[in-house]
């Protein structure tokens, strides 16, 4: 029977590890491995930015391994955690009827759970387009069963049982590129994890997840965080610089090209004195603890950028901080991340997988620090967890987790196809106004898309099988209906009128948006229109085009100019009618000069009543004015009522004095100076005695006696 081969990859931003596993009764066996650096710096912070240089560094190692295992064509990668989003979700599932539980039950459970957290990211509004993030891995946090926190499911029995897991999440443009450098090597991806979660497979095995400890996997471009307490992993997290800061750093301290920066690097902790040539040619010389003095700036700052995410993700200073990785051997990295979580040195250690469960042995080559994550990308290929299927949306290549029973609607997803664009939206309707009454004209109804599997109708709840081909054809918008007035209003029938002995038929009005429009006038949405005949003698006479000019009058009021604009005459059927008076059919409307107005209409007075009151003199009631007022035009008095002449000159004037006395006594006909000489005058005013300008009032009495 011939070996099952798992085949593995590394793609780190400094290098690209291979390695080929076979899986025995005992656990994996090693059959090769390879391991080779990038010429030049394609890829940064993890993430690829030269496919085709990452692509032939692949083809490369493939090559070599081939020679001494075969042809390969599907692999397993693991992605660093740029920009990564994590989630927790949880699943539960009735098991009343199930009786012992099985690894199938467990397995149902987590998939239950990715859904919900894939259901979770779709509706996030904190991500700008949630439908361009791949799942890369997922760790069971814990199992409950009727309340009872398990550490397995398997073969127990009970009613109602619940998984509770952190699934991890990459944007696509990381995974893409990625699989576009596979593609081009000729290889499959089959399997996808995150980076911290294959090292925490190897180093920190379920018995070790009671402690609270922080893996850190320090690469070149990315340091990846993973928190284990209470028996699980609890959170993933990444911080984007790592070992490339450092030598970077000593790039432009000492003006180097960046690989000899790095082989430097390399050398501190190797060589009391370095010799190197920077880039103007000069060769340098220099103690490698002159070399870390001038950097230890720059790890100090590494290490408070991981000590920083540490905390951020675990609340507290953890247990102890495991570092892996190739970056984790920069010099004095342990004691700067040891000082930043104020932590002892012994708790902040580098870690190599000289022996890791499920391997039967490790080769040399496999076993520093940064032979961890390799391994367990392997581990985790062999553990049939998460794999992918492969089809093809529209000629494109879609890679798709086996969650369950995936259905065409996942494929479309995973195209980064909107599914709602299947279905054909109804075009636009418009919202328009009508004579002050609201109403809506719907659009055409969309048309429905079409989707087929290899060449058959197909439906989204269809099952997919590997390598099958989709073809989706999005439905067609309806279109918004193009409406024009004669489509939304009744016309109303014209009639006919007389003005000034001319024969007019008057017409509707019609407005949109308050401008004059027609029949054809195309409309838009929340457009307003009018269409109503003519009511009034002004509204007619103004559709008639007939220019209704008022008159100006010029007159002198107490010493100021004034104009005074007076209308035509308007009579409607021979009756005087005013602008707002109804019109109907056939009636005789006649338009005529203004004319002059009169003394009131001039003055703004809405009358010239004169107020009065009333006096008793003698026990006789005696009117007079309550004021006076007098009233010129020309200097010769004018009746309130009369036309005011054309130009004239008025003159209005009224006193505010009470009357007196004095003005009782003229209204009563009574002089003082008619009587006898030597006659005596008494004035009793309400009984006492008054002189003749006293004033007087409403109601008041005047007693005269002569003597």
């Amino acid at each position: 029977m011939e070996k099952q081969l798992l085949f593995a990859l590394d793609i780190g931003t400094r290098s690209v590890v291979g390695l080929i596993g076979c899986p025995g009764p005992n656990g994996l066996d090693i059959i090769a491995t390879e391991r080779m650096e990038h010429h030049t710096r394609s890829m940064l912070d993890g993430q690829i930015h030269d496919v085709p240089e990452v692509a032939q560094l692949i083809t490369q190692i493939k090559a070599k391994l081939e020679k001494s295992c075969g042809p390969l064509h599907e692999t397993a990668v693991a992605a660093a955690g740029r920009s990564l989003c994590t989630l927790r979700a949880q699943a539960d599932l009735d098991t009343s009827h199930r009786g012992a539980l099985s690894v199938q039950d467990e397995r149902t459970l987590e998939l239950a759970a990715l859904q919900c957290a894939q259901r979770q990211l779709a509706a996030s509004s904190e991500l700008p387009d949630p439908a361009a993030y791949y799942c890369v891995g997922y760790s069971v946090t814990g199992f409950t069963l009727d309340g009872t926190k398990l550490i397995s499911l398997v073969g127990q029995r009970g009613k109602t049982a619940v998984i509770e897991l952190i699934a991890t999440f990459l944007p696509r443009q990381v995974i893409d590129s990625m699989q576009s450098a596979l593609t081009a090597a000729g290889l499959e991806l089959t399997t996808l994890t995150l980076e911290p979660i294959a090292a925490i497979n190897v180093l920190i095995p379920t018995t070790m997840r009671h402690l609270n400890l922080a893996l850190v996997d320090v690469g070149a471009g990315t340091s990846d965080v993973a928190i284990t307490r209470d028996g699980s992993v609890i959170a993933y997290g990444m911080v984007p610089s790592a070992g490339d800061e450092i030598t970077e750093a000593i790039s432009h301290q000492y003006l180097l090209d960046f690989n000899v920066a790095e082989t430097v690097k390399r050398q501190l902790l190797k060589h009391k004195r370095i010799t190197f040539t920077d880039v103007l040619g000069i060769v340098h010389k220099v103690p490698a603890a002159e070399i870390l003095e001038r950097i230890q700036t720059n790890i100090a700052e590494l290490a408070r950028d991981i000590a920083a995410q540490i905390l951020t993700l675990n609340g507290v200073a953890p247990q102890a901080v495991l570092l892996v990785g190739g970056g984790s051997l920069t010099p004095l990295l342990p004691q700067a991340v040891a000082q930043s979580l104020e932590l002892p040195l012994a708790r902040v250690a580098i870690r190599k997988p000289e022996t890791v469960d499920g391997f039967n042995s490790i080769p040399a080559v496999l076993s520093e620090p940064d032979g961890v994550t390799p391994l367990g990308i392997l581990k985790i290929a062999a553990s049939n967890t998460l794999h992918f299927i492969s089809v093809w949306v529209n000629d494109n290549p879609v890679r798709l987790f086996n969650l369950s029973e995936l259905t065409v609607a996942d494929a479309i997803l995973g195209a980064g196809i909107d599914a709602r664009s299947l279905h054909g939206r109804p075009g636009m309707g418009l919202t328009i106004r009508v004579n002050s009454e609201t109403r809506f004209f719907p659009g055409q109804s969309g048309q429905p898309g079409q989707i087929t599997i290899n060449g058959e109708p197909a439906k989204l709840t269809d099952s997919l099988v590997d390598k099958a081909s989709i073809t989706v054809a999005k439905g067609k918008s309806g279109a918004s209906p193009r409406m024009c007035v004669a489509d939304v209003v009744d016309v109303p029938d014209s009639f006919t009128v007389t003005i000034n002995t001319m024969l007019t038929i008057i017409q509707p009005v019609i407005t949109v948006n308050g401008q004059a429009a027609t029949m054809e006038t195309q409309l838009n949405d929340r457009d307003e229109v009018c269409c109503c005949l003519p009511k009034t003698a002004d509204e007619v006479i103004n559709t008639c085009e007939i220019t209704a000019k008022p008159t100006i009058f010029n007159y002198v009021i107490n010493g100021t100019e004034r104009e005074f604009s007076v209308m035509p005459n308007l009579s409607v059927n021979g009756k005087p009618a005013r602008p707002d008076t109804l019109i109907e059919a056939n009636a005789v409307i006649l338009i005529q000069d203004a004319t002059p107005p009169t003394i009131t209409e001039v003055l703004g007075l809405d009358s010239f009543r004169e107020e009065t009151l009333v006096v008793q003199f003698n026990g006789t009631p005696c009117r007079l004015p309550a004021r006076r007022q007098s009233l010129l035009c020309d200097n010769q008095p004018i009746s309130p009522d009369a036309l005011a002449p054309i130009g004239g000159n008025i003159t209005y004037t009224v006193s505010q004095t009470p009357p007196t006395v004095s003005d009782v006594l003229l209204a009563a006909d009574f002089d003082p100076r008619s009587l006898p000489l030597g006659s005596q005058v008494n004035v009793l005013l309400n009984g006492r005695t008054v002189e003749y300008l006293a004033p007087v009032k409403n109601g008041d009495q005047i007693e005269v006696t002569v003597k």
